[in-house]
């Protein structure tokens, strides 16, 4: 067992050490514990019109508890030494989330890590602390094109990587534009879009929105970029990569309604654990010191990094996207079971299907670790991800849909905890609201689990998550086959297709006419 850390305020938790990027109180990989203990901050989170205390608020308690049993993961016996390393910098453990690969075998543990994460929370957070953590190690890698448009700009991303790495801080990102007025040009509407305000020696001043940053009331920092729909701007004000703490003085996060509260003894399994939350992040004249600058100014150079840093995040969530699956697929499976429909042609033909997708992901992830290439910044990156990021989203709705189905009424009335606990009721429920070699306690929450993945607000929002997250599905498929490196090998083929075939039915023709 790793010994537990010390409480993170004593490594000075404020906005100005965390900007300071000081490594001589680093620690390595968080307890629940120090975790909770690091979010205790200053960090101004609005919710429901009124400043709250994450670590505090019952709206934020569930997802802190969930959190923390994740990142205890790290201490146990049973996975310590598959989700951490030793720190060559600091002999400390270390996230190996954090771990930027150089050989096969420096992936293959990456991967094991990203798995247990995904495993342990049933794939239920899209933006779990592994996954912006693999957005930094693509900054890392990508660190020497910074540099070449400005020498600090490599050394900040090396440091903030080290920072982060053996800080194991939890990171949301911030990259779409808010939806002010998506037909306006910047000129007209210049709050359309995050932008520079000022600049300064010491760094810039920073004004406006982004949305919507998941998990970030819950995260120490918000890595800053555009998404490939916002990245080439008109103007250089609105192009620039950064980071911040989350406690940066005038940096505001307001939070979606919560998912967590409910007044009555229903079962809410997942989102009880799992309602990671969403923010709007807004600027109000932020300081970036230059320390914290990781690109200025230059859209193509940010065009041409965002796959680059998104390398590694794009293959964890879609393992994250597979552990998703499994889990629609054993909620399935079993409420086929409790309500005897399994062995129905039509509900085993369902079932086959989402079985079909589970499998096609997973063979998808072994493809794609079969497919290590070598980046220009050192290091094994695997396969690119288009085909299953534009394959999960177009999937998403579908196995939702067959959940339903299976499920059918089931989804709508099961009774609560306090209906079960009832002495008049409860003869009545066993008798009538029971299952096929189930009991009435497990046949409804069983059902109230699958209401919770496809037709309350916690799984609706989820959906909508897996539509979106990986970004426009059709930008995906086109960038998909204008990228493709075999498009031209076969388009040939079929060239030459059709001149053998041109070429045969000359020689017919002659061959006619001779005879």
């Amino acid at each position: 067992m790793i010994n537990h850390l010390p409480d993170y305020r004593a490594r000075g938790a404020t906005a100005e050490y965390q900007q300071s990027l000081q490594m001589h109180q680093a620690a390595g990989v968080h307890s629940s514990a120090s975790f909770a203990a690091s979010l205790d901050d200053g960090r101004e989170v609005w919710y429901d019109g009124r400043r709250v205390d994450v670590c505090r608020h019952p709206a934020f308690a569930g997802v802190l508890r969930e959190l923390g049993r994740l990142y205890d993961l790290q201490h146990s016996d049973a996975h310590h030494k598959d989700m951490t390393w030793t720190s060559p910098l600091t002999g400390h453990p270390v996230s190996l989330s954090y771990l930027a690969p150089t050989t096969p075998a420096e992936f293959a543990a990456k991967t094991r890590n990203s798995h247990l994460w995904m495993a342990h929370s049933h794939g239920q957070l899209p933006r779990i602390p592994d996954f912006v953590a693999n957005v930094i190690v693509g900054l890392y890698d990508y660190r020497h094109e910074l540099g070449k448009l400005d020498p600090q700009f490599a050394r900040n991303a090396e440091n903030y990587y080290l920072y982060c790495r053996e800080h194991d801080i939890a990171l949301t990102h911030a990259i779409g534009d808010p939806q002010i007025n998506r037909s306006a040009s910047l000129a007209d509407y210049p709050d359309n879009a995050l932008r520079i305000v000022e600049r300064r020696a010491d760094g810039v001043v920073v004004r406006g929105a982004k949305q919507l940053a998941t998990l970030a009331p819950y995260c120490h920092e918000v890595m800053v970029y555009m998404s490939p729909a916002f990245f080439m701007r008109s103007a250089p004000e609105y192009v620039i990569w950064f980071a911040l703490p989350i406690a940066t003085p005038n940096l505001r996060l307001m939070c979606r309604e919560s998912q967590t509260e409910h007044g009555n003894s229903f079962r809410h399994d997942l989102s009880s654990r799992y309602d990671e939350q969403d923010a709007m992040l807004f600027f109000d004249d932020v300081f970036v010191p230059n320390n914290r600058i990781f690109l200025l100014d230059d859209c193509q150079t940010a065009a041409a990094g965002f796959a680059r840093i998104s390398a590694w995040a794009l293959y964890v969530g879609q393992i994250r996207f597979l552990h998703r699956l499994r889990t629609f697929l054993g909620v399935a499976s079993l409420a086929s079971k409790a309500i005897g429909v399994k062995d129905f042609r039509e509900i085993g033909d369902q079932l086959g299907e989402l079985t079909s997708y589970v499998e096609l992901t997973r063979l998808a992830i072994v493809g794609l670790q079969n497919e290590l290439r070598p980046t220009d910044g050192g290091h094994l990156a695997p396969g690119v991800t288009l085909a299953l990021d534009a394959f999960a989203a177009q999937i998403s709705a579908r196995v939702t849909q067959i959940v339903r189905v299976v499920c059918g009424s089931g989804l709508v009335m099961q009774p609560s905890e306090a209906d079960l606990a009832n002495p008049v009721l409860r003869p009545l429920l066993e008798r009538y609201m029971g299952g096929k070699d189930v009991g009435v306690d497990f046949k409804s929450r069983l059902f109230r689990l699958a209401s919770e993945l496809v037709s309350d607000r916690y799984g609706l929002r989820q959906e909508l998550y897996e539509l979106w997250n990986r970004g426009d599905i059709v930008r995906n498929r086109i960038a998909l086959y204008e990228r493709y490196p075999e498009r031209e090998a076969i388009e040939a083929n079929i060239v030459d297709l059709l001149d053998g075939a041109s070429a045969a039915l000359q020689v017919g023709h002659l061959n006619r006419e001779t005879a």
